[in-house]
């Protein structure tokens, strides 16, 4: 099979492309505003074939200026006539000349939202829009989850047949372990909360367990590590209480998140509203458990009490009793450190993503092979 997978992020849509390449033959199409792909480069399989739209200027990728970027790739899907295209939307402008072509030539299509709606903060009606027509112009459907899938089937009326539930899987792990280092070892009390920073992770009401935390364990520490909206607000709730937080307000390479990884006791994910997160594998990949609030699908990546504990939303208090039993009790948290990584390996392997991905494509290829159009 001839797979041709499109995306204007990075990270997942190579972890998978690389696993996919070891059973068929794959295509991988990025858009991006460089001219390389900087930290990602080293991570692509040179199996796959490569082709970059590369867009020079700081405009919007449906801009008539794009235009001859779009044609060139055109004419390259058209000779490399791929049985089935895979897209990852993750902002969605890209795709606006980019559907009509598919629909036109009728070639399958296979769409993995990574979010099934958009975030708390970030929606656009023009967003909305372009991803009602990805929706429905897609023969098959991937979300991370059974929540995600009732959400898709239930609130845009998608046919259930039409929407998988496939896991995130070893989101990113390879190129943290990359940079992981024998002599660096837990550093005490450190609680790590990591990735983008926007309204719906949260982070707030970590802000607030921190009394609670720090009255039983004076020495715990909070490490913020990303970046996203403005982090002043944040730090007007830190308050007189900043001793008590570690920030790195930035975007973290790799080597220094492989670091922080290392070091923190456990990772904290207090969203408020979510799809999924791939912080959980991440963190699994260095044998870590995870406090995880009960939102969208993001449980399901995680065996209560086994591999992490399980808050509800908002809840500061309810989030510092499992930050505090979690860093009270180091037998229980490096049993579920090890417990972490082996459901990492056995349950979210890229070879497992990668095969039930391909019963997906095989499924949206069905009609064709059969003659129909």
């Amino acid at each position: 099979m001839k797979i041709l997978c499109i995306s204007a992020l990075f990270d997942y849509p190579i972890q998978l492309a690389n696993a996919l390449s070891d059973k068929e033959t794959v295509m991988l199409a990025m858009f991006t505003m460089k001219k390389s792909l900087d930290e990602y480069s080293a991570s692509i399989d040179e199996k796959m074939a490569l082709y970059l739209l590369v867009s020079s200027q700081a405009r919007p990728w449906h801009h008539p200026a794009n235009w001859p970027l779009y044609m060139d790739f055109f004419r390259q899907i058209s000779k490399y006539s791929p049985d089935v295209i895979h897209i990852q939307p993750g902002y969605v402008t890209p795709y606006i000349p980019l559907l009509p072509f598919i629909k036109i030539k009728r070639y399958p299509l296979v769409t993995t939202f990574h979010d099934v709606k958009s975030h708390l903060g970030v929606e656009t009606l023009p967003g909305n829009f372009i991803r009602y027509w990805i929706r429905k112009w897609s023969d098959e459907i991937i979300v991370h989850g059974e929540k995600l899938k009732e959400q898709m089937v239930k609130e845009f009326n998608v046919p259930a047949a039409k929407v998988h539930a496939i896991h995130i899987g070893e989101h990113e792990v390879a190129p943290f372990k990359k940079y992981e280092r024998p002599d660096i070892e837990e550093d005490g009390n450190l609680i790590l909360f990591f990735g983008r920073i926007h309204e719906y992770k949260g982070l707030e009401y970590l802000i607030k367990a921190e009394p609670l935390i720090t009255e039983e364990l004076p020495d715990a520490r909070i490490v913020i590590a990303g970046a996203g909206e403005d982090f002043k607000k944040y730090e007007t709730m830190m308050g007189d209480r900043r001793e008590h937080f570690i920030v790195h307000n930035y975007r973290i390479p790799y080597q220094e998140g492989a670091e922080l990884l290392q070091r923190c006791s456990l990772v904290v994910l207090p969203y408020v509203e979510a799809s999924q997160s791939g912080v959980v594998p991440t963190a699994y990949g260095f044998r870590k458990p995870v406090v995880v609030t009960d939102v969208g699908s993001v449980p399901e990546a995680v065996e209560e009490g086994k591999t992490g504990f399980i808050v509800p939303p908002r809840d500061p208090e309810a989030l510092a009793r499992a930050v505090i039993r979690l860093l009270r009790d180091e037998k229980l948290r490096r049993q579920m450190g090890e417990n972490a990584y082996r459901k990492l390996k056995e349950d979210f392997s890229w070879d497992t993503i990668a095969q039930r991905t391909i019963e997906v494509y095989n499924k949206a290829v069905a009609p064709r092979r059969r003659g129909h159009t």
